[in-house]
């Protein structure tokens, strides 16, 4: 049985909706394909909009022109996808932070923890560490020595912030995320490498959201930073010294070589490339599995590499592509003649 049990008006009330019929009770929110009379729904897709007048959902988030197709209540808005994302905190998962700092935890006596805060079993707060208000640390996450957690940040299990990690308020870090582990540095001597110490931090500002298995390094000499409001996916890789710009958001596997700096409201398909020392406009839009190798300076959007086709067509194209700098001074060669053809034709 549902633990929520939530209002149709309540509902409206959060996402400054109007409600259209019934104020029935929900108890969870689901497809409009599988949602019954209990259950909260939205179309924001047009291609969608048929399902709508056959969906049993008990109420359902729809714009003003689709309100006649809801079978039962709805809660009418400007922006369905963006009043359901709001409404989906009704009915978060997650429980609430109880303040306690576990017996199996190791906190050292140095680290300021407030008395609002949770601490699970397993955890390891080293020393001059900083835990603020309503703070929420999982089981077995490892907080080194000068780090900082804000007030209503909620890190899960397994994380592990190194020494000199800033992490601002409201953030959400998930599991395995590693925050402060050394940049890729390294001189070469003619037959060996010298490693370089990274004697940077990272700084994450507020509102900010890790995915699991992300890893952000600290920087070669300043900090690494990742600006309020980013949202990163799961099993991304942050460079020494990237800096990262307001409310972006990056996808997974994607990859930020060292000291780049990402503009913000970008947006950065997955399993992409970014190389090092570059400089990506706000408002850039990068598509997925595309490769970025010299500097954005224009806001819009950017691809690279192909789109899936028949891998004969495939083979095909890859031998002409080969072939395109043999063509392209055949071209060249033939518009000279052209070009001397003409001239001796005006003679």
């Amino acid at each position: 049985m549902s633990a929520f049990k939530v209002l149709a008006s309540q509902i409206a009330d959060l996402v400054g909706g109007s409600l259209v019929g019934d104020d029935r009770e929900v108890i969870g929110v689901a497809p409009l394909n599988t949602a019954t009379p209990s259950h909260l729904s939205f179309l924001s897709n047009q291609r969608y909009l048929k399902m709508l007048s056959t969906s049993d959902a008990g109420v359902a988030i729809v714009t003003q022109n689709q309100a006649d197709n809801v079978r039962h209540s709805a809660i009418v808005v400007k922006d369905p996808y963006l009043a359901f994302a709001k409404a989906t905190h009704l009915f978060d998962w997650r429980p609430s932070v109880s303040p306690l700092i576990s017996s199996a935890a190791l906190v050292d006596t140095t680290a300021t923890i407030s008395p609002s805060a949770q601490v699970c079993a397993g955890v390891v707060i080293e020393a001059g560490v900083s835990v603020g208000e309503r703070a929420y640390i999982g089981p077995n996450t490892v907080i080194g020595r000068g780090s900082s957690v804000g007030s209503d940040t909620r890190v899960e299990a397994n994380v592990t912030l190194y020494s000199n990690v800033s992490v601002g308020v409201r953030c959400l870090i998930h599991s395995g995320a590693v925050l402060g582990a050394d940049g890729f540095g390294f001189a070469h001597n003619g037959e060996d490498w010298v490693k370089i110490v990274q004697l940077g931090g990272v700084v994450i500002g507020n509102d900010v959201e890790i995915g699991a298995g992300t890893t952000i390094d600290r920087g070669a000499l300043n900090d690494t930073i990742v600006a309020d409001g980013v949202k990163l996916d799961n099993q991304i890789q942050i460079a020494h010294n990237v800096e990262i710009g307001k409310s972006t958001a990056i996808a997974g596997c994607t990859a930020i070589a060292g000291s780049t700096r990402i503009g913000s409201h970008c947006t950065i398909a997955g399993m992409s490339g970014v190389t090092g020392h570059l400089d990506i406009a706000d408002r850039t839009h990068i598509t997925a599995m595309s490769l970025v190798s010299r500097s954005i300076k224009e806001a819009g959007a950017y691809s690279s590499g192909t789109g899936i086709e028949p891998h004969a067509q495939w083979k095909r194209n890859v031998v002409r592509f080969r072939q395109l700098d043999t063509l392209s001074q055949r071209v060249r060669h033939l518009e000279e003649c052209v070009k001397t053809l003409s001239e001796e034709g005006k003679e």
